[in-house]
């Protein structure tokens, strides 16, 4: 067990600043734990710079597209955190721990394949102009 002092609490620093600065860093480092851990979450930001650049090639509107990214990125590491959690609260098998795992990685499902969905819509149209298949 470490001697050190842990370090304050977000907010209660007496100097914001540095305090602001800790959360910032404490937010890379999850995204620096996802990208290193969820096979996943390195997939869906390769296809999200996909569906960047594809937008912009296409022209279509950046707003939907971005915010769709946010959306499923924003729940796999929703998704990463219940998952570690989990592990930590429940190490051996357990049902519930497991519904709770399984629940969670379904709401990313669902999220994904409506982005999907929506993509399609986005991306389809002009991309059959583009290529003058219509």
């Amino acid at each position: 067990m470490s001697s050190r002092t842990p370090p304050p609490k977000p907010g209660t620093d007496p100097l914001p600043l540095r305090g602001l600065r800790a959360s910032f860093a404490y937010a890379w480092a999850g995204l620096h734990f996802a990208w290193r851990s969820q096979r996943n979450f390195r997939l869906e930001v390769y296809i999200a710079a996909a569906a960047l650049v594809l937008a912009v090639w296409l022209q279509v509107s950046l707003v939907p597209v971005l915010l769709l990214v946010a959306l499923v990125l924003g729940l796999e590491l929703l998704n990463t955190a219940l998952e570690a959690l989990v592990d930590l609260v429940s190490p051996n098998f357990h049902p519930l721990a497991k519904a709770a795992k399984d629940v969670a990685a379904a709401g990313v499902l669902v999220v994904s394949g409506i982005a999907a969905l929506i993509g399609v819509l986005l991306f389809l149209p002009p991309l059959v102009s583009r290529l003058g298949l219509w």
